[in-house]
């Protein structure tokens, strides 16, 4: 089971620095076993800053269509986290809340997606809303109104949100949420959000046709937008869900091919959506390719660096903070972004991966060698990499508080802790 214990934490600042936390069980043990890292990530990181000569340019260039040219994991491994400010990107203003500016645009969200599911069977609809209570982050809304808005006045410097573009808001989220609920029956998960999962009320059986109903609904809410070419952005969507569960299904016995395969399944199983949805605005907003693929580019990138933060957390969060168990992509098989780092450092995880941890203690055993390496803060600093990206692309825009919202989300990406 995984500790909420977690010394060192990726925190706004910018540089890695011990977390405040209260003594947790083992702890003078712990303490002697990570001390010697701990020093030495500390060093590492008051160094990082004077000899950080990699160039942007260069370290993005490594980074561009990683998983497409098959990279190996060892070359994604860097040897000290390096500092960066996001918030020095922005355009003299003061610190920008992207859900406060996002949520003037997304009043009634939920509302409006329940009025959307309005179907007579009471038990069917009671299923099919029953993750539309507020209660979620309403990350992927956000994002969408934040680059409509930011495209629009890159295009014409028009200051309003049109209603074909809320609604690519509105069908994000229902089919993030669709896919939540098949995953959680593909997964046998217990919880989501804090609360029972539908297939644990309902049974499995049901659970599939509520998720089916809302993707439906979100199918019907698209058709009536009219415009073929969004269409066809967010039905790729479906496919790539479809695509990446089937990843996550399977694995790669070569090394390097694996964190290709791990990277791959992360783009279409989370960042698809977020890119996706990004340029379907866009292209409402804006006739211009370039600010199509600037909008998509900044979806992606932002999409797996959330991804590869969510894996992180399943293993320095625990489960009262994340809403859900910790340590669960272990027991499910999964080897995630700090188990494939880890597994640089203690080869002799190969075999579990391979067997998907399977066998007695395999489980415990992979999360003590994750805990022990520098797996987890290789991953963030990946992630790191990932909205350097991101910010990249959106700084192509035009200035405005909606672009500069965007910039501050990729920061808020990094340093959230559930």
């Amino acid at each position: 089971m995984a500790s909420c214990w977690w010394p060192w934490r990726w925190r706004r600042g910018c540089s890695w620095r011990p977390a405040a936390r209260s003594p947790g069980p083992n702890s003078a043990g712990r303490a002697a076993l990570y001390a010697p890292r701990a020093a030495a990530v500390a060093a590492a990181a008051t160094v990082a800053v004077a000899r950080a000569q990699m160039s942007y340019c260069s370290l993005m260039k490594s980074l561009t269509s990683a998983f497409r040219n098959m990279y190996g994991v060892s070359r994604f491994h860097h040897t000290t986290p390096v500092a960066c400010c996001f918030s020095e990107t922005l355009s003299g203003e003061k610190y920008t809340d992207p859900f406060k500016i996002g949520w003037r645009d997304l009043k009634g969200l939920y509302e409006d997606i329940r009025k959307e599911l309005f179907i007579s069977t009471a038990e069917l609809r009671e299923m099919s809303e029953y993750h539309f209570d507020g209660k979620g982050k309403a990350f992927r809304p956000i994002i969408v109104v934040l680059m409509a808005r930011a495209c629009n006045i890159h295009h014409n410097n028009a200051r309003n949100v049109q209603a074909s573009q809320r609604a690519i808001a509105l069908i994000a989220e229902m089919i993030h949420t669709a896919s939540l609920v098949h995953d959680d029956i593909i997964d046998d998960a217990s919880s989501r959000r804090g609360k029972h999962t539908v297939n644990k009320i309902w049974g499995e059986k049901k659970a599939v046709l509520a998720g089916d109903l809302i993707l439906s609904a979100a199918s019907i809410a698209l058709a009536r937008i009219g415009n073929t070419t969004v269409i066809s952005i967010l039905t790729q969507v479906i496919e790539d869900l479809v695509r990446g569960e089937f990843l996550q299904l399977g694995s790669k016995e070569n090394e390097n091919e694996r964190f290709a395969h791990y990277l791959e399944k992360t783009f279409k199983k989370t960042a698809s959506l977020i890119a996706n949805s990004c340029k379907a605005v866009s292209v409402l907003g804006c006739p211009d390719p370039a600010v199509h693929e600037i909008a998509y580019q900044y979806g992606k990138n932002v999409g797996i660096a959330f991804q590869l933060i969510d894996d992180v957390l399943d293993f320095t969060s625990c489960s009262e903070q994340m809403g859900k168990p910790t340590s669960a992509d272990l027991k499910l098989g999964l080897a995630t972004g700090p188990v494939l780092f880890a597994c640089q450092q203690f080869p002799e995880m190969n075999a579990m991966i391979m067997r998907r941890f399977g066998s007695p203690g395999d489980v415990d055993r992979a999360l003590q060698y994750v805990l022990q390496s520098d797996g987890v803060q290789q991953t963030t600093y990946l992630a790191q990499r990932y909205c350097h990206k991101a910010v990249s692309e959106i700084s192509k825009l035009r200035p405005s508080p909606e672009r500069d919202a965007l910039i501050q989300l990729s920061e808020m990406v990094l340093t959230r802790d559930k």
